[in-house]
């Protein structure tokens, strides 16, 4: 019987990264990988190794960088700009300046405070710096 599970060291196809990430079209329940290759030109941190034919294959790595770029754009709120001054700053302080990095206000009035959505990002932003330093 085959086993049909990678290992956490293997990489993973664009397709298996969008469906993975639950990036996928309700209508027609394909992979939108279009968004994954958006994010590889915005993020300078998301590098796939490319090969013949222009195929796409994702590190582990690479895959937990572009989970915490769609948590922190899609789940959060940020801007792409927003996101880009995390990744890049190492200065978590200015984590306070919720303006500067474009949180969207419809979840800032939610039932969780704000201390409490700064905490998890935070904690995010800590998980993306070890995979970046490695």
């Amino acid at each position: 019987m085959k086993n049909n599970s990678k290992s956490k060291e293997a990489y993973k196809t664009i397709g298996e990264v969008a469906r993975d990430l639950n990036l996928v079209n309700e209508k027609n329940g394909i992979a939108n990988t279009h968004t994954i290759r958006f994010w590889e030109k915005e993020f300078k941190q998301i590098k796939p190794t490319i090969k013949a034919g222009g195929r796409r294959y994702y590190s582990n790595k690479d895959f937990e960088k572009i989970k915490l770029i769609k948590f922190l754009l899609k789940e959060q709120g940020f801007t792409i700009k927003g996101v880009k001054k995390m990744l890049i700053n190492q200065n978590l302080k200015q984590l306070d300046d919720y303006e500067f990095m474009g949180v969207n206000n419809a979840n800032l009035s939610s039932s969780k405070s704000i201390k409490s959505k700064a905490s998890k990002i935070y904690n995010k932003i800590k998980e993306l710096k070890k995979l970046i330093n490695g």
